[in-house]
């Protein structure tokens, strides 16, 4: 799939979400990477919204299908995954995996499961990770596995942060992981872009 294919008369804005998987109150080196990337989505032209997990207080998954009888931040949250065209996924390392909290919002995509497309199929999702120690491999494959297994398309790039790359003061010090980030940021909407008119020319 080229990049730069699109159409000009025919291009679309793409719509670019990222979701912090931090419930860290303050501090969250999570939240700043993610802000990173997220600059990088906008600054390629995407329109842009920032989800934190942490300020949406979803209950936990329970296999319900009704979504009319979970909380209003259920609903809130399906309709802002189903408002983009490209997700952006951060979550700290715990134990070698992700955290609860993005695991628990990755369950509740399975309320998009008779949605046409259904899932995350036809969606493209950036991975993040940020380590309290040197490694944060295992939780990019975490999150991987259970994309795919929703049908996201997940970018070839993804970003697993050290804790060696951030500052005493919690920000990121690294030019080289900031620019990943950024250019992470560019792929998730250069390819949101192009899946969004896919979906479009299929109508």
């Amino acid at each position: 799939m080229e990049v730069g294919c699109l159409d000009a008369e025919v291009r679309l804005t793409p719509k670019v979400l990222a979701i912090n998987g931090s419930l860290r109150r303050e501090g969250s080196r999570t939240l700043r990477a993610l802000e990173i990337a997220l600059r990088g989505a906008a600054d390629a032209g995407a329109q842009t919204e920032l989800l934190d997990l942490k300020k949406l207080a979803l209950p936990f998954y329970d296999d319900r299908f009704d979504i009319q009888s979970y909380p209003p931040s259920v609903f809130a949250f399906i309709e802002r995954v189903r408002w983009a065209d490209g997700l952006i996924l951060a979550s700290p390392v715990y134990h070698g995996t992700l955290s609860g909290a993005m695991k628990n919002a990755l369950d509740f995509l399975e309320l998009l499961g008779h949605d046409q497309p259904p899932w995350l199929e036809g969606r493209v999702v950036g991975l993040i990770s940020v380590a309290g120690g040197n490694s944060g491999i295992n939780t990019i494959n975490s999150m991987l596995h259970t994309c795919r297994a929703i049908r996201a398309w997940v970018a070839p790039s993804s970003v697993a942060i050290p804790g060696s790359a951030f500052a005493g003061d919690g920000q990121l010090q690294d030019p080289k992981i900031k620019e990943r980030l950024v250019n992470l940021g560019v792929e998730i909407a250069r390819y949101a872009q192009l899946f969004a008119q896919e979906r479009i020319t299929k109508r």
